[in-house]
């Protein structure tokens, strides 16, 4: 089972080493020593915390019904469009989202620089890197 540093977990949970540490002294984050004595979270129990964080951390608003399992509620900070086509950038907690979709949406939905959106992920193809 990999373990991790409380650095390299900060890093992942997209937070700093001391909110690792004050949820580890909290006890909401389970940490062990290793071997040489540093205090290090187990992968299993890192990913548990998480799961459990990212429930609600961006809630989407509204009671919409959908079969997509990844939304990004978050705000527009780009359209870029030409005639037919148009690029928006959602920043959604620490993720930026781009979608290409028709000028008309952006129009119809008044998309722009500024406003609230949700980006809805669905796919076929996800691609995983592992580091």
């Amino acid at each position: 089972m990999p373990t991790y540093s409380i650095g390299r977990a900060a890093e992942l949970l997209g937070v700093s080493s001391e909110t690792v540490r004050r949820w580890a002294d909290g006890g909401q984050l389970a940490m062990e020593r290793d071997g040489a004595g540093n205090r290090v979270i187990d992968g299993v129990g890192l990913a548990a915390f998480a799961k459990d964080r990212a429930a609600g951390l961006h809630p989407v608003p509204g009671e919409t019904r959908t079969s997509v399992r990844n939304s990004f509620a978050g705000i527009v900070t780009a359209v870029t469009v030409d005639d037919v086509v148009a690029q928006v950038e959602i920043q959604s907690g620490p993720h930026r989202l781009v979608s290409l979709v028709s000028r008309e949406a952006v129009d119809e939905l008044g998309i722009e620089v500024g406003v609230t959106a949700t980006a809805r992920v669905k796919s076929t193809n996800v691609h995983i890197d592992r580091a």
